[in-house]
């Protein structure tokens, strides 16, 4: 019983004492490692300080080399603008210098002019007193002469005066107007194609703002409503039409009606077709309208050659480039006053056609030279030159026949004709103008002229009564013989001639014919 408590007595107490020694070890370790890592600590402590140390060291050493040459390039610019200073002020002293060798030299050619001013101011008193004893010698000469003629003459200076100025002015007056007649005859022959060719290019191929007859096109609609489609909202609709066909759209307060305004006619057309289109079907939107646009233009481009085709078929011809055949077509939209272009082009080739005939020429090439003489108007008015180069050039661009381009040029005398042909197509365009019928005026543009024409005539001093006569291209004034000589008849219808040319617009010429008539009547009882 002794030896086991025994036993456990010494377990225990060895138990304890491993205890013990396990407690005093690990307290061991733990201090060791305490140690360790303040050693470390300290370690690192050391390194950072000697790190920070460094750093410093460069930094200080960065910082002197930078202010070494920022020092450095400082005194660099410093002494490159003390260089540039005294350059300058080097410069300035040069220039001073030699603006006061310049004021030096100045002065003394100054001085010099002065002394030679003053050498000739005593020249023109001494001249000044010879001259006003002259003027005063010559007075007294004018006095006695102009004694003695008034003494011969029986008149006074006043109405001799008066006298010489009325004759020396009626003489001019007649010279003038005789020189005014010989150089209006000469003008004439020269101005009168260059002036009709003008005036007709003004007309078929670039229409001015009153024009509006040829500019526009009203197109009547079903009603007011339609207005307001055609408008669309916020306008996006009427902006569509107006980019799609290069036209203005003048929607106004005129009753259920649209204007299309634009200077060409083609794409007026397609305006016209396409609202036409747009009403008729109801829907009105800028897709729609795109749509309608594209198929209308294809459709009347259609037509144009078709009508370019039909032009061609008619006067037999052949070979003609389709972008001639094209441009052709494209003539019936174009108008010279009211004669279709195309009509007239056709009746000129027919008329050409019949002519070269009877002076044995070629026919075929005659016609073809009059069907295509005015092509030159139906390309855009922006192209520069007369509607005759421009259509002459078109024609030999697509291979058309020298003479043929040659023919095309000279219909207005602006390249003088060098054959027959030529002459022919110019003939046949005259008639084809001059017909009856062939290019009229609205009635009231045509009685407003002739009632210009008349008042014009009526506004000069002795005139009786004044007659427009062959349609405004003649007036007929009638003055009264006491008080307007034969000379003043001619220099009178110079006069209103001018007058009309700077007042009135007209095609073509006015003859201005002066009638003064001396009807002496006796009765034999």
């Amino acid at each position: 019983m002794n030896e086991v408590v025994l036993t456990i007595v010494a377990l225990v107490a060895g138990l304890a004492f491993g205890a013990v020694a396990m407690l005093l070890y690990r307290n061991a370790m733990d201090e060791k490692a305490k140690k360790s890592a303040a050693d470390e600590a300290e370690r690192i402590v050391q390194k950072a300080r000697s790190e920070a140390s460094r750093i410093d060291r460069d930094a200080k050493s960065r910082a002197k080399d930078f202010e070494a040459r920022a020092r450095k390039t400082a005194e660099t610019d410093i002494q490159k603008q003390k260089e540039k200073l005294q350059k300058e002020e080097k410069n300035l002293v040069d220039r001073e210098q030699r603006l006061d060798k310049e004021a030096q030299s100045k002065e003394q050619e100054l001085q010099a002019r002065l002394q030679e001013i003053a050498g000739r101011d005593e020249k023109v008193k001494i001249a000044e007193k010879k001259l006003s004893d002259l003027e005063r010698e010559a007075q007294n000469q004018a006095d006695a002469l102009k004694a003695r003629l008034e003494q011969v003459s029986q008149l006074t200076q006043a109405e001799a005066k008066k006298e010489m100025i009325e004759a020396l002015t009626e003489e001019a007056r007649i010279e003038a107007a005789r020189k005014a007649q010989e150089i209006e005859d000469k003008a004439l022959q020269e101005a009168e194609e260059r002036a009709r060719r003008t005036i007709a290019v003004a007309i078929a191929r670039y229409a001015s703002e009153y024009t509006a007859e040829r500019t526009v096109t009203v197109i009547n609609l079903p009603n007011e409503d339609m207005k307001g489609k055609i408008i669309g909202r916020e306008g996006r609709n009427i902006r569509a039409l107006e980019a799609a066909c290069g036209v203005d759209l003048i929607v106004d307060e005129t009753p259920e009606a649209v204007v299309i305004s634009s200077f060409d006619p083609v794409r007026r057309e397609v305006a016209r077709k396409a609202l036409e289109k747009l009403m008729e079907d109801g829907r009105v939107h800028p897709a729609r309208i795109e749509e309608v646009i594209e198929k209308v233009k294809k459709d009347l481009f259609k037509s144009i050659k078709d009508d370019g085709e039909k032009a061609v078929f008619e006067l037999g011809l052949h070979g003609l480039h389709p972008e001639v055949v094209k441009v052709l077509g494209g003539l019936k939209f174009r108008h010279t006053l009211t004669q279709n272009v195309l009509e007239h082009s056709l009746e000129v080739g027919f008329l050409a056609g019949m002519m070269a005939s009877e002076l044995g020429e070629d026919v075929k090439r005659a016609r073809r030279a009059g069907l295509l003489h005015d092509i030159g108007k139906g390309i855009e008015h922006t192209v520069e030159g007369s509607h005759a180069f421009v259509g002459a050039d078109f024609a030999k661009k697509y291979g058309e026949h020298e003479s043929v381009v040659h023919a095309i040029r000279a219909h207005h005398n602006e390249e003088k004709p060098q054959s027959v042909l030529a002459f022919i197509v110019q003939a046949a365009n005259a008639i084809s103008n001059s017909r009856p019928g062939a290019r009229r005026q609205s009635i009231d543009n045509y009685v407003r002229r002739m009632e210009d024409l008349e008042s014009i005539g009526n506004s000069f001093d002795g005139v009786i009564r004044t007659f427009a006569v062959q349609a405004g291209k003649e007036i007929r004034v009638l003055v009264e013989a006491s008080r307007v000589t034969d000379d003043q008849a001619q220099m009178l219808s110079y006069d209103i001639a001018r007058k009309i040319e700077r007042e009135i617009s007209h095609p073509g010429q006015v003859q201005v014919t002066v009638v003064r008539e001396v009807r002496v009547v006796e009765h034999a009882r």
